[in-house]
């Protein structure tokens, strides 16, 4: 373990004078923690061996980030690991994603471990995906097993590079891994307390303003304690606590997700976000659903536009049938939003058309040359 900075300093210099591209992985404590920050950094590179980073005695790895410029970085399942390496000043120019590899490749399971047995015929050690990585000292089974994770990677990347030009397919992944790495920050979410889990039973205005008090105050809590917010309290106590607006915390106390073990001062301060939500004016409290960018959910448009429903069938069995060909995921073939919205709002149904408006809507080169003649074909087919 690497928890220094005149081992870091060594560590740098020897990834700096490896060779070839550098295997990266992160680990995190998600349902432990609050937020998504690395707990432990993972690389291997030829020359260089494997190094395990303790990001919290060394939160800055600008510097090994800049050694490592020039490398391409080879991640498995990329946009889960890229936000927590950005934190810490990691930030690939160009990239290498096994996991999209072998979607791309037309692999049935492509997590890492059935991706190594299946490629390479290695497995893996498996038992502690789901550990609390926060934990410290980290456990010499749970590091072994943090350093099988980029062990294979650069071996599995050489086998599916291959695999991808044979099938023709090795210029889609490049393009789709620019993406990913050119790709900016996202921005934060807008009203996040909305992803409350359950929050469809919640119809009533005065209700969703309890969902969301009561979401800002296990989030402050949560953030203050760092501790993941569902160790705080539930999604179901939130939406149960919305529903019954208790009259006070006895009332709040009965519910489920406020039971016994709560002590009182902690069902008050919960009862006091309650007491908030009630007292707020209509013109204060959230409207139901959020504004909504782009089509309605396509269950609503049988009803709203009868053939824009017409024109979704008709365009998602024509991808459905081309992904099947292509042996790939559809959503990996074309985001099913792109799709969506060309099929609400069409364009002219000729091929030079589609393939202005997918490009409009993100897709790469190779999905617009894939998928326009297709879509363009499905959209004449229903007059359009």
């Amino acid at each position: 373990m690497i928890a220094d900075e005149a081992s870091l300093a060594a560590a740098v210099a020897a990834f700096a004078a490896g060779s070839g591209p550098v295997a990266v992985d992160a680990e995190r404590a998600s349902g432990y923690r609050y937020g998504q920050r690395a707990y432990l950094v993972q690389l291997r590179r030829e020359g260089a061996g494997s190094a395990l980073i303790d990001p919290v005695a060394c939160p800055d790895l600008s510097a090994l980030g800049a050694a490592l410029s020039d490398a391409e970085w080879v991640l498995h399942a990329a946009t889960q690991d890229l936000p927590c390496l950005r934190e810490i000043g990691m930030v690939p120019t160009r990239l290498f994603d096994t996991e999209l590899a072998g979607r791309l490749a037309g692999f049935p399971r492509v997590g890492l471990g059935a991706m190594v047995e299946g490629v390479l015929g290695y497995v893996l050690e498996k038992g502690h995906s789901a550990v609390d990585w926060s934990t410290r000292p980290l456990p010499e089974p749970w590091l072994r097993y943090a350093a099988l994770d980029v062990e294979l990677l650069v071996d599995l990347r050489d086998a599916l590079e291959k695999e991808l030009d044979r099938q023709g397919k090795l210029d889609w992944a490049h393009q789709e891994f620019h993406a990913i790495a050119s790709a900016p920050p996202p921005e934060p979410r807008k009203d996040p307390w909305r992803r409350t889990s359950g929050m469809h039973k919640v119809r009533r205005r005065r209700q969703l303003g309890v969902v969301r008090e009561l979401w800002e105050a296990r989030d402050r809590i949560a953030r203050r304690r760092d501790v993941s917010p569902g160790k705080v309290l539930s999604d179901a106590a939130i939406v149960e606590a919305a529903l019954s607006l208790p009259a006070n915390a006895h009332a709040l106390a009965a519910l489920t997700g406020f039971g016994h073990r709560m002590g009182r001062r902690q069902l008050e301060q919960w009862q006091a976000a309650v007491d908030r939500a009630k007292a707020l004016s209509e013109s204060q409290l959230p409207q139901p659903g959020q504004p909504v960018t782009g089509p309605p959910p396509p269950r609503a448009w049988a009803d709203k536009d009868p053939a824009a429903a017409a024109r979704l069938s008709a365009a998602r069995s024509a991808v459905s049938a081309l992904a099947e060909e292509l042996n790939m995921p559809q959503e990996n073939l074309i985001a099913p939003d792109a799709v969506r919205r060309v099929c609400w709002e069409p364009p002219a149904a000729d091929p030079e058309a589609v393939t202005t408006a997918l490009a409009g809507y993100g897709a790469r080169p190779w999905q617009v040359e894939q998928v326009a003649p297709v879509l363009a074909a499905a959209l004449a087919d229903k007059g359009e």
